[in-house]
């Protein structure tokens, strides 16, 4: 495939390195900063972005006027952004996902299974971890959690306690450390009377990603348009 990718930082660096790696032409790197570096003449089949939500409205217009697939990795987007995402998928294929890692699509699965059984009768928390140079908190994958742990809104959530705050009520409490070169941790607790569960993913760099959006970036290549996600991928 030809491959063009959003931003220039250490992310983009090692999905440059992978793909060319195994046999991939990646066509250029740029962000919305310096566009000059894209080549009018060659197209990309796909762009992998991981970068920053700055770049999101180029990529789009990219791919939508050249048919270019899209792997979207970028947290912290705004509503706003979500829904223009959701509108390039009408016309061009697009995969996104807060986490690339197959360990963590796992975790997202046991983490679906177990809540129904547990929320009635067992608190439930999620901690996140981060390097420090990580812009958003909590992370995408985090919220993505969240959404699976509460997907009816029934739980209160709080960021964090402070204070005077009482015993707990209906809520979820949500943690975000950040610290060093942490590539990533999600952690759920479930805290029962006398018993706990604890489900956790940690990741030990960041080639794990890099991995699932190369894999990512094959199945897009595949497909006409709409929007896709891990699930979509694990289920083939």
């Amino acid at each position: 495939m030809k491959i063009l990718i959003g931003g220039k930082g250490k992310m983009g660096q090692l999905i440059r390195q992978t793909a060319e790696a195994e046999g991939h032409t990646v066509i250029g790197m740029a962000d919305a900063m310096d566009l000059s570096a894209l080549n009018a003449e060659e197209k990309a089949d796909i762009i992998i972005d991981f970068s920053h939500r700055d770049n999101l409205d180029w990529i789009l217009d990219y791919a939508v006027k050249n048919g270019s697939g899209i792997v979207y990795g970028t947290t912290g987007l705004t509503d706003e952004q979500k829904e223009k995402l959701l509108k390039a998928s009408e016309h061009v294929p697009v995969f996104f996902s807060t986490n690339f890692s197959y360990g963590v699509a796992v975790l997202q699965e046991l983490i679906r299974k177990a809540v129904p059984l547990l929320k009635d009768t067992f608190d439930m928390e999620l901690i996140e971890t981060h390097h420090n140079q990580k812009q958003d908190a909590p992370s995408g994958t985090a919220k993505t959690i969240l959404e699976i742990m509460n997907p009816d809104g029934e739980f209160t959530l709080v960021y964090g306690r402070e204070g005077m705050c009482g015993a707990r009520k209906k809520e979820i409490g949500v943690h975000a450390l950040r610290g060093g070169t942490e590539a990533g941790e999600h952690t759920v607790k479930f805290f029962g009377g006398s018993e706990s569960i604890t489900i956790t993913h940690h990741a030990d760099n960041r080639q794990i990603f890099v991995n699932g959006a190369l894999k990512a970036a094959v199945f897009t290549y595949r497909q006409e348009k709409g929007l896709f996600g891990m699930k979509d991928l694990m289920e083939g």
